[in-house]
């Protein structure tokens, strides 16, 4: 008769779980992990910048527009810091971001850390600066965040880069997104984060978007090749000199009013509309981070439109005012009775709406004096409802919701005539929208020209392939939207008067469609059936022989 076998563990054999403990001690006492000397690992910072350093201090910055770089030398100059921006990273500061930086990296840290390394070698190997003259005198503001990405972690990224290069102890500031300067150990910094500060800042930044806005406008139409370009020069210094003086902007604005009008333009060029979005630091770099993406369209005959700092400072602003809304509801969870224990929020939400607020004014004023009609500030409640159906708002990283809704509002609103959606190989938040969401958004909105691009340094070939592919399709859209605008208001290409929303290059014409030279043609009164062109003309009536 057969016997119903055990399932208990004999003696002989104890069961396994029982022998996870004895294992785990063995273990970390191998490693170490047990020992009471051991302590969490952290990141020692260098030397602090204090207040007496200032003087002697240079701070190394860069990561916006060259435009904004500039001007945001000249405003904290004005402050009475020693500041140097550095070059646009280009492909030898890639080529030092990975010889000295960790393997995976996202290309932004690459190039902005090996930048950073190319110009100290500069400073020691052709100005003749010692390695310790290098540490004491020099340092590198940067900003960081934490995130679903790597972001959080550039700074450590930095310091060990900076240490294999041969700079080892050079000092690297982090300036948190949320939270303002860090220093890492504390103590007091030399940086004096009062008004006064953040107004020149946001001065020099809201200037840079206009300066930038106002060149993508102007480039693709100008008579003479290189006009634009002089002009901007012309007014950067301009209004860097306002800046680093103190001086009021007024005067200063109306000199680069009087510079960019003087640029001749002829907007019946028809040229494809085309945005750029995506990860912030490669839609905005204006180098090899992005195969100089902006300068590359408008060599194959396409209008820009590139996206504000501004618009980012807004986007941080609408964060805020959404997560307040969000915890000030939450029982318990967020401590208090309702959330936000010993806070105020609905101060915080009146500031956060006065903040806003204030940021739109002087961008509009400042636009509208210098020239820039027409331009609008994205409406970011706009943008959040529109693309909240397809991404979740609380999902935050890269442009987080804001690549979906511009996407969607670039197409209903004809704002655009092709959207390219650029990030660094690698980045997940932006990775997983463009390739990801987007394919839907394409599949709901047939008359998207979309086109996501990984940026890797190399490989721009395959990149430009790819865009003038595409591009092909937009320039197909610009012309029938031209044709159609022709058609309505009873033109043709040799009858076409010379309006001064033609020719005149801050003019601009109301938004029908996407393509500038469509609206152009929209903006001329329409043509209506002229009697007197049937009259003889008057020399003809000199050799009329009347009965």
């Amino acid at each position: 008769m057969a016997t119903k076998k055990s399932t208990e563990p004999s003696q002989s054999h104890p069961r396994i779980e029982d022998e996870f403990p004895l294992f785990q001690i063995v273990q970390e006492k191998a490693l170490g992990l047990n020992s009471p000397s051991r302590h969490q690992w952290f990141d020692p910072v260098p030397r602090q910048f204090l207040a007496k350093d200032k003087a002697t201090t240079t701070i190394l910055f860069g990561g916006l527009t060259m435009a904004q770089d500039y001007l945001v030398e000249g405003a904290l100059s004005g402050l009475g810091y020693k500041v140097k921006n550095m070059d646009c990273p280009d492909n030898e500061s890639l080529r030092y971001g990975k010889e000295f930086g960790n393997r995976g990296q996202c290309n932004p840290t690459y190039f902005t850390v090996g930048n950073l390394i190319k110009y100290l070698h500069h400073l020691r190997d052709v100005e003749g600066k010692s390695k310790e003259e290098i540490i004491g005198n020099y340092l590198f503001v940067t900003s960081g965040s934490c995130g679903p990405c790597r972001f959080g972690t550039y700074v450590t990224e930095y310091r060990k880069a900076l240490r294999d290069a041969g700079f080892e102890g050079f000092r690297v500031l982090l300036f948190q997104q949320t939270d303002g300067l860090k220093q890492a150990t504390g103590g007091e910094s030399a940086l004096k984060l009062d008004t006064s500060f953040f107004v020149s800042f946001l001065k020099a930044v809201v200037l840079g978007d206009i300066l930038n806005a106002l060149g993508y406008r102007i480039r693709p139409y100008e008579v003479e090749e290189g006009a634009t370009d002089a002009a901007l020069t012309r007014c950067k210094q301009v209004l860097y000199d306002a800046l680093s003086q103190r001086k009021q902007l007024l005067p200063a604005l109306l000199r680069c009013r009087k510079e960019l009008r003087a640029v001749r333009v002829n907007r019946t060029q028809v040229r494809p509309k085309v945005s750029i979005i995506g990860e912030f630091w490669a839609m905005t770099t204006e180098g090899d981070g992005n195969y100089q993406l902006q300068r590359f369209l408008e060599g194959e005959g396409a209008e820009v439109e590139v996206q504000s700092v501004t618009a980012w400072i807004l986007f941080l602003i609408w964060s805020g005012r959404y997560d307040t809304r969000k915890r000030m509801n939450l029982r318990k969870a967020d401590s208090g009775r309702q959330g936000l224990k010993g806070k105020n929020p609905v101060r915080t939400l009146r500031m956060l709406a006065l903040a806003d607020i204030g940021v739109r004014i002087i961008f509009q004023t400042y636009a509208r004096i210098i020239g820039l009609h027409g331009y609008h500030l994205p409406d970011m409640v706009e943008i959040a409802r529109v693309a909240d159906e397809h991404y979740n708002n609380q999902l935050r990283g890269g442009e987080g919701h804001m690549e979906v809704g511009k996407l969607i509002l670039n197409v209903v609103k004809r704002k655009v005539n092709m959207t390219i959606s650029v990030k660094p190989f690698g980045c997940m938040p932006s990775s997983g929208v463009s390739d990801g969401v987007q394919s839907l958004i394409t599949e709901k909105y047939p008359d998207a020209i979309f086109l996501p691009i990984e940026t890797t340094g190399d490989g721009a070939i395959n990149v430009y392939s790819r865009v003038q592919m595409m591009l092909f399709k937009a320039k197909q859209a610009a012309q029938k939207e031209f044709e159609e605008a022709m058609s309505k208001q009873g033109y043709t290409a040799e009858s076409l008067p010379a309006s001064s929303k033609v020719t005149h290059s801050l003019r601009t014409s109301r938004h029908v469609v996407a393509s500038t030279a469509a609206n152009a043609v929209y903006g001329i009164p329409r043509r209506w059936f002229n009697w007197r062109s049937f009259l003889p003309k008057k020399r003809e009536l000199k050799n009329v022989k009347w009965s």
